[in-house]
C-alpha cells in the first residue's frame, strides 16, 4: 500500500495528476488510518466510507481534507460534539466547505472538538477526550484539538479548525503542527456554528506552511452570505513563501515571558529569535500592557455572545427534544440533559453579564477594554512588522490535570489578544521538550497581512525540521 504521510498535500496531489496516485488509493490509505488509530485518539466525530464527490480544480486537488464538527457539510451530521445536536443534520454547506469541494478536495469526515468549542484541551466533548498523538495522557488543546491531533498523526493531511480565542493555535502549538487564524473577515463564517460571533473565525490547521498557504487561497475570500465578511481582493498567499526575512522587524512583546512561562518553552522560542536574527531580522523589544486584562476581557464577551447564540438550542427547532409537560419544562429539561457542565457555565456566565443592572459593569467594560488592546497593538505596529511571542505557556498536560476553570482559561492567555484585535496569527511547531513534548511559537500580524506570516513560517521551516517529525505509532 502507498505510504504519503512524509508528503506535504501539494505533493500528493501533483502525484495525482502526474498519474504516480490514483485519488482513491489516496482516500483508502487516510480512511485506513482513521479505522485503525483513531479509536485510541479519539479524534474523529464521523469518518466518510467515501469521499464527498468534489468537483474542481486546484493545487490540493484529490487529496483529503477533515472538517472541524461545527461547521456545516450538507447531508451530514454536525453535532459541534454535544447531546443536544446529537441528531442534527447540516441541510446546506458552509461556505468553506463549498470552496474546498469546488476546489477539488475529498472531504473524508469530521473532527472531535470542545463542546460548541468551549475549551482548550477536547475534554469537554460528549464524545469523550481526544488524546495527544505524542502522549496519549495528554490532551491534544482545543477547541479544535481533534484536527490538530489527526494532522499531527498523520491521519489526514490538513483540517479546518475555528479559532475564537486560540482555537486553532493552542491545539496546533500542543499537537506540533502549523495552525493558522486569519484576520477576522478574511474567510466567511457562514455555516459555522456560532461560538462568539465577533470573534469566531475559520482557519486551516496543517503540517507546513506550502500547505497552509494552498488552503488559505481556497477558503478566503468575500461571502454575501457573512456579513462580516470583508471585500478585499486576496492575495496569492503561495508568492509569500520564500526563504527571506531580511530587514523585517520583528517585536517581542515582555508581558508574555514573564512569570507562568515554562522554562523549556522559553528556551524554544528564544532558539527561534536568534534563528530570525541569524537570517538578518531586526529584533525590537516592544509592550502592550494591557495583555494582564485580555483574559477577563474575553471571558466576558465570548460568553455574553454564546449566551445570546446558544438561546437557539431549546428543543424546539434544532436537535434533542427531552419528554415535557409544557414549553417552560421542555427547555429546561432539554438543556439540562444536552449540554455539558462547561456549556453550561459558559451560557450562565454570559447571562449573568447581559443582565439587567450588571451590562454595564460588564459586558460594556470589556468592550472598552477590548478597544484598548486593539490601540496596543495599532501603536506596536507602527514600530514592528510582526510580533513573535510563544503560543501556549506550558506543553500539553496530562488529561484532567486541570480541573480548576481558571487554571484552563489561562492555557490561552497568549492567543485571546489576537481575536479580542481581530489580527491574523499563526502556531508553528519550534522545538520538543524533554518529555518529547511539541513546543509552539506563534507570530502575529497587521491586518489582512497573511502574507508576511507565511513568508516568516515558510523561512523558518526551511532551517529547520520540526514540522517533518512524526508520533510514533
Amino acid at each position: 500500500m502507498i505510504d504519503t504521510r512524509s508528503l506535504f498535500g501539494l505533493d500528493i496531489s501533483e502525484g495525482i495528476r502526474k498519474g504516480d496516485f490514483k485519488a482513491n488509493e489516496i482516500y483508502s490509505f487516510y480512511y485506513d488510518r482513521i479505522k485503525r488509530i483513531c479509536s485510541g485518539l479519539n479524534c474523529f466525530v464521523e469518518a466518510y466510507g467515501e469521499g464527498l464527490n468534489c468537483e474542481g480544480r486546484s493545487s490540493l486537488e484529490g487529496v483529503p481534507v477533515a472538517i472541524k464538527d461545527n461547521i456545516c457539510i450538507k447531508g451530514k451530521r454536525i453535532t459541534c460534539a454535544s447531546k443536544i445536536l446529537s441528531s442534527h443534520i447540516a441541510v446546506y454547506d458552509a461556505t468553506v466547505v463549498e470552496r474546498l469541494k469546488k476546489s477539488g478536495l475529498v472531504i473524508i469526515g469530521t473532527t472531535n472538538m470542545d463542546e460548541f468549542a468551549f475549551g482548550s484541551s477536547t475534554e469537554n466533548s460528549c464524545y469523550g477526550p481526544a488524546k495527544n498523538p505524542w502522549d496519549n495522557t495528554r490532551v491534544v488543546g482545543g477547541s479544535s484539538g481533534g484536527s490538530a491531533a489527526a494532522v499531527a498523526a498523520r491521519i489526514v493531511p490538513f483540517a479546518l479548525g475555528s479559532d475564537t480565542g486560540g482555537s486553532i493555535r493552542q491545539p496546533a502549538s500542543l499537537c506540533g503542527v502549523v495552525g493558522f487564524k486569519p484576520t477576522y473577515g478574511r474567510v466567511s463564517r457562514f455555516g459555522l456554528i456560532a461560538f462568539s460571533s465577533s470573534l469566531d473565525q475559520i482557519g486551516p490547521i496543517t503540517t507546513n506552511f506550502t500547505d497552509c498557504a494552498n488552503l488559505l487561497n481556497i477558503i478566503s475570500g468575500y461571502d454575501e452570505c457573512d456579513s462580516t465578511s470583508v471585500s478585499l481582493e486576496v492575495p496569492d498567499f503561495t508568492k509569500s513563501l520564500q526563504d527571506n526575512v531580511e530587514g523585517l522587524r520583528v517585536g517581542v512583546p515582555k508581558e508574555y515571558f514573564g512569570e507562568g512561562l515554562d522554562l523549556e518553552v522559553r528556551e524554544a522560542i528564544n532558539k527561534v529569535i536568534a534563528l530570525l536574527k541569524n537570517k538578518k531580522a531586526e529584533i525590537v523589544d516592544i509592550s502592550l500592557p494591557t495583555t494582564e486584562y485580555a483574559v477577563a476581557t474575553y471571558y466576558i464577551i465570548a460568553s455574553s455572545e454564546a449566551s445570546s447564540n446558544l438561546q437557539r438550542f431549546d428543543g424546539i427547532k434544532y436537535g434533542i427534544r427531552a419528554e415535557s409537560n409544557g414549553l417552560k419544562e421542555l427547555y429546561f429539561k432539554t438543556r439540562k440533559e444536552g449540554f455539558g457542565e462547561e456549556t453550561k457555565r459558559r451560557v450562565l456566565l454570559g447571562t449573568y453579564s447581559l443582565s439587567s443592572g450588571y451590562y454595564d459593569a460588564y459586558y460594556m467594560k470589556a468592550l472598552k477594554v477590548r478597544r484598548l488592546i486593539k490601540n496596543d497593538f495599532d501603536s506596536v505596529f507602527k514600530k514592528v512588522d510582526v510580533i513573535l511571542t510563544p503560543t501556549s505557556p506550558t506543553t500539553a498536560f496530562k488529561i484532567g490535570e486541570k480541573s480548576d476553570p481558571l487554571s484552563m482559561y489561562l492555557s490561552d492567555i497568549y492567543t485571546i489578544s489576537t481575536n479580542l484585535a481581530g489580527l491574523p496569527a499563526v502556531s508553528f511547531p519550534c522545538g520538543f521538550s524533554k518529555e518529547n513534548l511539541p513546543i509552539g511559537c506563534q507570530i502575529i500580524g497587521k491586518e489582512f497581512d497573511e502574507s508576511t506570516l507565511i513568508r516568516v513560517g515558510y523561512s523558518y521551516q526551511q532551517d529547520t525540521d520540526f514540522h517533518k517529525k512524526m508520533p510514533k505509532e
